[in-house]
């Protein structure tokens, strides 16, 4: 049984690669360098939860469950399907071009393909966020700001803690934006989302004993 031969990468792809390693290392040394990012370490991991897609997912149906309020299901719904679709586009990438990460990964969530550096996962995802809550469920100046901040100290954190390369991170904030142009081309109407969840919530009430 002849063994599959390893893919060899474009001189010029190498050399780009061999580049953005090099930058990476640079700027994560100078930025590790600052007396505040020391002060600020402890912090790298609950910004890596506070943008994975499992926490997220998970909100969202919970607060579907427990608000149960009419006029927040779009936003919800589409949401949601935003941020699965993200991950089937992030896992595809991931699996197909298989870059290493910059060091181990100690993610529990990590599994597959999220083994792999690119593209940034959690940098698309944030930039997706921004984008919806922008142009599709437009929320005040000031959640956006802040959204912006907690963009920034995550793509931050994911370098410093070694889990990307700026390359990956910079895919990831491309691959973000266009996302958010295909869920606005692929948005639900309040109407779907509505009947949507009606039907999935009433077909656990119509086999209930107490349905009349």
């Amino acid at each position: 049984m002849e063994k599959h031969s390893k893919r060899e990468i474009p001189s010029m792809l190498n050399k780009i690669l061999d580049r953005d390693v090099h930058l990476t290392r640079s700027v994560v040394k100078c930025v590790e360098a600052l007396p505040l990012m020391k002060k600020l370490r402890k912090h790298y991991k609950m910004l890596e939860i506070s943008c994975h897609a499992v926490p997220w997912i998970t909100s969202i149906l919970a607060f579907i469950w427990i608000l149960n309020n009419k006029n927040l299901y779009q936003m919800q719904v589409n949401l949601l399907m935003a941020l699965i679709l993200d991950i089937i586009i992030i896992a595809i990438l991931k699996a197909y071009i298989r870059r290493r990460r910059p060091a181990v990964n100690d993610d529990p969530f990590s599994l597959g393909p999220d083994k792999y550096s690119f593209p940034s996962g959690h940098a698309s995802r944030s930039v997706l966020i921004f984008y919806f809550f922008k142009y599709l469920w437009p929320v005040s100046d000031i959640c956006l700001l802040s959204i912006l901040i907690w963009i920034f100290a995550v793509i931050l954190s994911r370098l410093l803690m070694r889990r990307h390369y700026i390359l990956d991170i910079s895919a990831g904030i491309f691959l973000g934006y266009i996302e958010g142009m295909l869920v606005s081309i692929l948005y639900l109407e309040s109407e779907t989302c509505s009947n949507l969840i009606y039907w999935i919530t009433d077909e656990k009430l119509d086999g209930a004993e107490y349905d009349i």
